[in-house]
């Protein structure tokens, strides 16, 4: 029997997928869980839409990382923290600082995507990346000013 998995099955299939099953093993348990569907012609048909419209969504959302990482290639962004006279910083300034930063210039972007091997430590400019994607990052000038 042909069914479309609508949940991950371990050892079975992915969602999404169209397997051959046996029939007992679908009826008495992938349709009574509802982790699988009988593969009609209809059925197979919604499927199609839908693996059309993830893939235009995900489509769009790698366009719109791409767009933001072109801008923030442009943008230099200016952090205020405490030094002492060699430049040092009393502390340290971290992800979350410098997304609240970004925040002030109007770019909503979460701190977990901003990737810093250390916490940046001097004055001066840095350069991080930005992990926008899976398949998609970009890079912003850090400016760690005296306050």
């Amino acid at each position: 029997m042909k069914v479309i998995f609508l949940k991950d099955v371990k050892g079975q299939g992915k969602k999404g997928e169209v397997k051959e099953v046996s029939e007992g093993y679908a009826q008495n348990f992938l349709f009574k869980q509802k982790a699988a569907a009988p593969a009609s012609e209809g059925a197979m048909k919604v499927m199609d839409q839908q693996k059309k419209a993830e893939d235009k969504k995900k489509a769009q959302e790698k366009a719109d990382a791409e767009e933001l990482g072109r801008k923030l290639g442009e943008l230099s962004v200016q952090v205020k923290a405490k030094s002492g006279a060699d430049g040092r910083l009393f502390g340290a300034v971290s992800n979350k600082q410098v997304a609240e930063a970004l925040e002030k210039q109007g770019i909503k972007l979460d701190k977990r995507k901003i990737v810093m091997d250390e916490p940046i430590r001097a004055l001066g400019v840095t350069e991080v990346v930005v992990k926008l994607h899976p398949e998609v990052s970009g890079k912003l000038k850090i400016h760690v000013v005296e306050e």
